[in-house]
């Protein structure tokens, strides 16, 4: 399909734009693309807005048949793009058609698992107390309760998954699944891709009987444009991925509305990876090959690149050490998604280089800059060094990790005591090293979302029992997750009914329940009719 460069309101392009051009850029070819986009005007803002709005009761009474229906049209529309899509966000970021393949079949697949959580429904959380009117000294009401929509939410794409966080990603899939008009703002490292998605959902919506104003997309390039959506009054929720400056400035914008939103923000995410003697001792050259491939896979552009490396100073640490550096060293450079994300990976570099006591141990092959390459590199230090400056622990986006070596497992101990929150810790060792280090494990329990053993974090499983989240600064809400079933949750909340008559019930919380859902009938779950 051609690009037209304009914002999709409500299924149509608008004609409206504000300020100067921008266009998509190919960080490989350094290189502008076409067509020009231009950034949607406040008049689009509020279209789009009003358009979600009256949509809200439409979309919430279709069936959650249609609904399913709905969303597996938008997969199997994304998969008709073909060629075209994996051409265009390749021109956009620079990373090979293998990787945007798989990301491809993520995204329809987190599609299509939640049209079947919507068309097995059990996610609404129906839970019954039936009356007991001769309860004494009070009666017992009739009391049900059940998740509902909340309303016109705002997904921003990320820029690091063009696909499966962006447009028709986990956020927008979720909040549609979970009954909510969506309104996105495209991320301006790719608007042709968000174009191309975002004309998938439209026609998706249409043929399947939506109201118009399920889905917008609205282009925008300044930090003022992203904030005015967050306050416009009738957004209710926020899904976001990026930054931590970013993604506070949206929470804080949200808190200040007079109506203050919640706002589930993925943000910053060192993802410590801490390495048990036993684990070095007997397969040390293992991990080495294995963080190298973690660390620089994407180029290290992956919310969950373990940054952080913590062992026990000894010959086999000095030995994983060695090996770590040889496979950095023949790492080759490669291209980064966009110049913004290398100048800030290139400043993370030199933070870590100017702290008195840190070494940068190896580096990858050389850069072309005008590629938009970045090396991979491998900085060393030790525990004392690294408690004392805090700004170690902040992330460094890109293909670089930190080495920090202890000299006793109270060493260990203080330094994981120090981090912050974050997505994913990882542990390697062996099941005697879980015994000694209980406690390491029963701390970072506190200190992360999803704990790792044996592994890497890269790579993030869509399923139920996944986790994508963690405490603060890792994301703004620990009791979410962006990834898996639970995500659903997010975008909606409780309601419950006091003795309602069976006709004017939710059809979840009636007495027969006719879709066979589970609920929690008087504190016990089943399927059965009351």
């Amino acid at each position: 399909m051609e690009l037209h460069g304009r914002s999709i309101i409500a299924g149509e392009p608008s004609p409206d734009s504000e300020g100067e051009p921008f266009r998509g850029y190919d960080p490989a070819l350094g290189q502008d693309l076409a067509p020009a986009y231009y950034q949607a005007s406040e008049a689009d803002i509020s279209r789009a807005f009003e358009f979600a709005q009256i949509a809200v009761d439409g979309y919430r009474r279709k069936s959650p048949e249609e609904i399913a229906k709905f969303l597996e049209a938008i997969a199997t529309r994304i998969e008709a793009l073909g060629d075209e899509l994996i051409s265009r966000v390749c021109a956009e970021t620079g990373l090979p058609d293998k990787r945007f393949i798989g990301e491809r079949a993520r995204t329809v697949g987190q599609l299509r698992m939640f049209a079947s959580i919507v068309r097995e429904g059990s996610w609404v959380e129906a839970t019954i107390d039936v009356a007991q009117p001769e309860r004494k000294p009070l009666p017992k009401p009739d009391v049900r309760r059940m998740l509902i929509p909340l309303g016109p939410v705002v997904v921003f794409g990320a820029s690091n998954f063009p696909l499966a966080f962006s447009v028709a990603g986990g956020d927008t899939a979720s909040a549609l699944a979970a009954g909510n008009p969506v309104v996105v703002k495209a991320h301006p490292a790719h608007p042709g891709t968000s174009e191309l998605v975002a004309s998938a959902i439209a026609q998706a919506a249409a043929e399947t009987g939506m109201p118009p104003g399920v889905f917008s997309l609205l282009h925008g390039t300044s930090p003022e444009f992203a904030l005015n959506l967050i306050r416009h009054p009738l957004a209710t929720a926020v899904g976001f991925t990026g930054s931590l400056k970013a993604g506070r400035a949206i929470y804080d914008a949200a808190a200040q509305r007079p109506n203050p939103i919640p706002v589930y923000a993925e943000m910053g995410s060192v993802n410590p990876v801490f390495l048990l003697p036993g684990a070095l001792h007997d397969r040390g050259d293992e991990v080495a090959a294995g963080l190298h491939q973690s660390v620089t896979l994407g180029v290290g552009q992956l919310c969950t690149c373990p940054g952080l490396v913590v062992g026990l100073r000894d010959q086999a640490m000095d030995k994983f050490v060695g090996s770590v550096n040889d496979l950095f060293e023949g790492a080759p450079a490669a291209t980064m998604l966009h110049p913004g994300i290398l100048r800030a990976y290139q400043d993370g570099l030199k933070r870590l280089g100017e702290v008195e006591g840190v070494e940068m141990q190896s580096s990858g092959g050389a850069a072309d800059e005008n590629r938009t390459e970045a090396q991979a590199a491998v900085f060393v230090t030790r525990a004392e060094t690294f408690l004392e400056h805090e700004e170690l622990s902040e992330e460094v986006f890109g293909p670089a990790t930190l080495l920090v070596s202890c000299a006793s497992k109270e060493e260990i101990m203080k330094v994981a005591h120090g981090l912050q929150g974050h997505l994913t810790a990882t542990i390697h060792g062996t099941t005697q090293d879980l015994v000694e280090y209980k406690d390491l494990v029963e701390l970072l329990q506190r200190k992360v979302g999803r704990l790792v053993f044996n592994g890497f974090p890269t790579g993030v499983e869509v399923c139920a029992a996944i986790h994508h989240g963690g405490p603060y600064p890792a994301t703004t809400d620990v009791r979410s997750t962006s990834v898996g079933v639970y995500a659903i949750k997010r975008f909606a909340r409780p309601i419950c009914f006091q003795n309602f008559p069976q006709a004017a019930l939710p059809v979840e919380l009636r007495n027969h329940n006719e879709r066979g859902i589970w609920r929690v009938v008087d504190n016990e779950v089943t399927k059965a009719a009351l």
